[in-house]
């Protein structure tokens, strides 16, 4: 096409660089497509993206964002992986839930 508009001789460096051009831009949109696309699925920064939505390779380990788990997810967790019986789960739970301070201290005698 360069010959049809007066452009005789050169080496074919208009040809190599539209071509290099074009590469790079295919790269660019591609590789511009991707991230946005990684963005859009990607969890939360801490990498919890609630219920049915966790990635695994792409967070970290840690608590759910907004504060450290409660007294009862702990011991949840730990009746899920085995560490307790049943019936200590139970007992440990009433005692949770009894009072909001957890359970408590027996009283020390008076003068």
């Amino acid at each position: 096409m360069l010959f049809w508009y007066g452009h005789h001789g050169g080496a074919g460096w208009g040809w190599l660089a539209a071509t290099v051009g074009m590469v790079l831009f295919w790269a660019l949109v591609i590789t511009v497509g991707i991230l946005l696309f990684r963005a859009l699925v990607r969890p939360g920064p801490s990498g919890w993206g609630g219920p049915g939505r966790r990635y695994p390779g792409w967070h970290h380990e840690g608590p759910p964002p907004g504060g450290a788990p409660t007294a009862e997810q702990i011991l949840a967790e730990r009746y899920a992986r085995g560490e307790i019986e049943d019936e200590e789960y139970q007992r440990r739970l009433a005692v949770l839930r009894s009072a909001p301070g957890g359970p408590k201290q027996p009283d020390a005698p008076g003068p």
